[in-house]
């Protein structure tokens, strides 16, 4: 169920990441509003260098030209 969920919302976020480049805080706003629509209750969305998101299956979003990206975490 993680997997799908992660799946769609990512899938989600493709579009929009790549419509045009958004601040870094108001893209991961939007992010977490569909979280949290999804009934996520804990998670941890992080802004991050390019270069610091190792595993792609985290990153949910791409920020500034993609020069940071946006990774996500289940917690618990």
């Amino acid at each position: 169920m993680h997997k799908w969920t992660l799946a769609v919302l990512v899938g989600l976020l493709s579009t929009s990441a790549l419509a045009a480049p958004k601040p870094c805080e108001e893209l991961r706003a939007e992010i977490e509003v569909k979280i949290q629509a999804a009934g996520v209750a804990s998670y941890t969305l992080e802004i991050v260098p390019a270069e610091e998101a190792t595993d792609p299956n985290m990153v949910v979003g791409s920020c500034e030209g993609g020069r940071k990206k946006i990774i996500y975490q289940k917690n618990g």
